[in-house]
């Protein structure tokens, strides 16, 4: 495709402009438009959806439609928008590829689902991609799954405020099994605060945890992943338990 055709592809991510993840996913979604870049400037990972509103926000222009940000995922999303491509429709948004699975109650933390649920505000379509592993990351076949994700969103669209979790095993092409729609799955984890010492004795903390195993819950993204296929989770922004709202209705006062 001749560059400046075709549809308008933001893509950013969590774990930095330069990470290659972002580098493979950008390279890819060129064949089905104009792409734009625009990142945090250094690892934003379990950013969540947050916003910076206490200092302003550094811009550096890296290349050619390549912009690093000194803020959160979510802040690159606002300012490409609303700032850097002010003016110009943006036709998808692709987020990734991560460097670890965002998998059950893990979206809540990630940066990289965050910018896609920023990205869906804003009213653009919008997809996260992770890639399940920590080590000898694939992101050539991660970075396939997504283009052909993309194409069916750019062709056939999404419901109203929703987003696609996608992950993705860290395995050959052949070897994943399929592409299953799923649900989100929940993680069990170990202890969640490391408690240790410095030299000079004073107490210091890592927040993290070991997971330990998952919820059996048929049809869930943990699931697809531990079967060995890609798992494709639509996330619906309106977070109202509608069950609870009809129970609580009842209620008296």
């Amino acid at each position: 495709m001749k560059d400046g055709d075709g549809p308008v592809i933001l893509v950013t991510n969590d774990d930095g402009v330069r990470s290659e993840g972002i580098e493979t996913l950008a390279d890819a979604m060129k064949g089905l438009g104009t792409v734009y870049v625009v990142a945090p400037d250094r690892e934003r990972s379990a950013a969540g959806h947050s916003l910076t509103l206490s200092h302003p926000l550094r811009v550096e222009k890296l290349g050619t439609r390549v912009w690093s940000v000194d803020g959160t995922p979510t802040d690159c999303v606002n300012l490409g928008v609303n700032g850097i491509l002010r003016g110009k429709r943006v036709d998808l948004l692709v987020s990734g590829i991560n460097k670890g699975a965002n998998l059950g109650d893990d979206i809540t933390y990630s940066g990289t689902v965050s910018a896609a649920i920023e990205g869906t505000l804003l009213g653009i379509p919008s997809v996260a991609v992770s890639l399940v592993t920590r080590s000898r990351f694939r992101f050539d076949v991660a970075a396939g799954y997504a283009l052909e994700v993309a194409k069916k969103v750019l062709r056939k669209r999404l419901p109203g405020d929703t987003l696609l979790n996608v992950n993705v095993p860290n395995a050959p092409r052949e070897e994943i099994r399929e592409v299953r729609f799923t649900r989100q799955g929940k993680r069990v984890y170990g202890d969640l605060i490391v408690e240790k010492r410095d030299p000079r004795g004073r107490k210091y903390y890592w927040i993290g945890g070991d997971r330990i195993r998952s919820e059996d819950i048929p049809g869930s993204d943990l699931e697809a992943i531990e079967e060995g296929c890609v798992s494709i989770t639509p996330i619906h922004l309106d977070l109202t338990n509608y069950a609870a709202l009809r129970a609580l209705r009842k209620w008296t006062w």
